[in-house]
Order: structure tokens, then sequence, then C-alpha cells
């Protein structure tokens, strides 16, 4: 399975069976339809790039990227690996830490190849979604030549491994909306509607429709992004939640209001909105949930929620 390390300021992995300190896996979520997993791990500062590179080395002995299919993009074997500040750490500590972690991989992992991205980017600073669209992350794999992808770090790409984004941003959020419908054309009207390039669109949303379990899901990416005008002047308090960290204020659309607003898209075509799932937390709930796992050395939080939840 494709995989993607979402690492909230660093993470949980284990070094050669042994849990490392000061680090947890929050969540873990795997889709068949997809085939692709989201592990969401936090730690300290000291620890985050020791605990994510050995996850991507693992994951990397594991994963044959030309054996791989499912419905969801992907270029690589561990797709994408984003640094998140949760909590008194910066944006450009967490460039810093990328950069240094995309080269310890390419180092550990002889072959693989890496893209940098947000504020890991030092040349163009290119955002995630802008430098995926560059390597033609959209596309069919059919539609690639991974011979003319452009690396930043690591061998020129191989069948085996792709290639891996690498990089930092404010904290980016996933909201899945699921259509009560199998007219993937509709769906992907409703999820070029809501991206936030769209005019009428919603802030920080990027979103893509996907066939799933026999409906149609709208998979959005929920970007925070800096208030530098003051959330009371420019923001819609029922639409945009605001956090601070860093002495900065990022916002970021509410989940109710994508459900909001695709549900009325739905309606005006005549589909009706089975429901809305969050995978893994928002913000708050993650540095809340972060500073609980940790402070306690709960190495597999994520096996804890999972029984609290079911």
């Amino acid at each position: 399975m494709a995989c993607d390390h979402r690492s909230k300021l660093g993470l949980l992995s284990s070094l050669k069976g042994r849990m490392l300190p000061e680090t947890t896996v929050l969540n873990i979520f795997s889709d068949y339809d997809y085939n692709r997993s989201v592990i969401t791990i936090a730690a300290t500062r000291d620890q985050l790039s020791t605990s994510v590179v050995s996850a991507c080395v693992e994951g990397f002995s594991c994963i044959d990227l030309s054996q791989h299919q499912g419905i969801h993009p992907c270029l690589g074997a561990i797709d994408l690996v984003p640094i998140y500040p949760l909590s008194d750490v910066s944006l450009e500590d967490c460039g810093h830490l990328a950069r240094g972690i995309a080269d310890e991989v390419a180092t550990r992992v002889p072959g693989c190849s890496l893209f940098l991205f947000g504020y890991a980017d030092n040349k163009e600073k290119k955002q995630l979604a802008e430098k995926r669209k560059s390597l033609g992350w959209f596309k069919k794999k059919t539609e690639i030549n991974i011979n003319d992808l452009k690396v930043d770090v690591g061998a020129k790409p191989s069948i085996r491994y792709g290639i891996t984004g690498v990089g930092a941003s404010p904290y980016v959020m996933n909201c899945n909306v699921t259509l009560v419908t199998e007219d993937l054309a509709a769906g992907r009207q409703i999820a070029v509607a809501i991206r936030s390039r769209t005019k009428g669109g919603l802030n920080g949303v990027q979103a893509m429709a996907f066939p799933h379990n026999g409906q149609i899901e709208i998979a959005c990416n929920v970007e925070s992004f800096k208030d530098i005008h003051g959330s009371e002047n420019t923001m819609d308090k029922n639409k945009y939640i605001s956090y601070c960290d860093c002495g900065e204020t990022f916002v970021y659309v509410s989940p109710l209001q994508i459900e909001t607003q695709i549900r009325k898209l739905a309606m005006e075509q005549g589909i009706s909105v089975a429901g809305t799932a969050l995978v893994g937390f928002t913000p708050q709930e993650c540095k809340r949930t972060a500073e609980y796992a940790i402070a306690r050395g709960l190495g597999e939080f994520w096996k804890k929620r999972r029984e609290n939840s079911m």
C-alpha cells in the first residue's frame, strides 16, 4: 500500500522494534479502495527526525510501488511526509527538519527519490498542490513518464520507489464527504466548485472526487493559513475556525461548513449526503492529544483511541 506519513511535529515509529522516547502514533487510517494508509505521528522536536526516518526506511522496505493498484493518485511508495507544527515550533524550523529528513532518507534508502515543498523548498517555496501538479501527480499512472520527474534529493526515480514528497506547511486536516450516488462526473463537478481556487469556493480547501464503496467520496485537504488581517474583520466565524501557534494566528474552514456547502451543491443535482468523516484530528485536537499521549508515554495511542471509539 502507498503510505502517507502525516507528521504532526514529530512522530512515533519503532527502531528495530524499540519504542522511541517522547513519540506516539496518534492515528492509523487505511482505506481498501484507495489502497492507501495515513499514519499520524507526533513527537518532540528532538525525536522528530529519528522517528520519521525510521518509519520511512521500514515503509520503503515493505512497499513496492510497481505492484501498487489503487484509485487514489500516488507517485511514491511513501507518497508524502508533511511536517506540521503543533506547539511553539515555527514553520521555518519545520522546513529545516523536513530537509534534514529528506537527506537522511536518501542516505538510508539508496535509490529513493524525493521532492521538497512548502517551507522545505528553499528555492521556490512551492506549495504541495503546485509541486504535485508540476510532477503529474493528478494524472493517471499510464500518463506519467517516471524519467521526466524532477528530483530535489536522492536518485533518479525508480519504478519500485517512485518519488516521495517531503515538506512543511501549516496544519492540513482531511475531511471526506460521501455522496449517495455513483455519478463520478457529478462528484467531480462538486469537488471543483468548493476548491479554494474556484470563484466562490472555500479558502484553503483542495478537493477531489473518487468512487468509494459503491458511492462517491469528496476527499478534501483542508489547509490552515495565516490570518494576516485578523479574523474578526476578514472571516465569518461561523465558517472559519482560528487557533494560535508561535504568536501567529491561523484559520481553517470548518468541517461543518464544508459539509453544508457540499450538501447544497449535491441537492441541486438531486443527490443526498451519506455522511462526513475526519481522517485524524483538527489542529487543536491533535495538539491536545499529542501532549496527552507523550506526557503519559503512550507510544501507541492509536490503539487506545480505537478502543475508545468502538
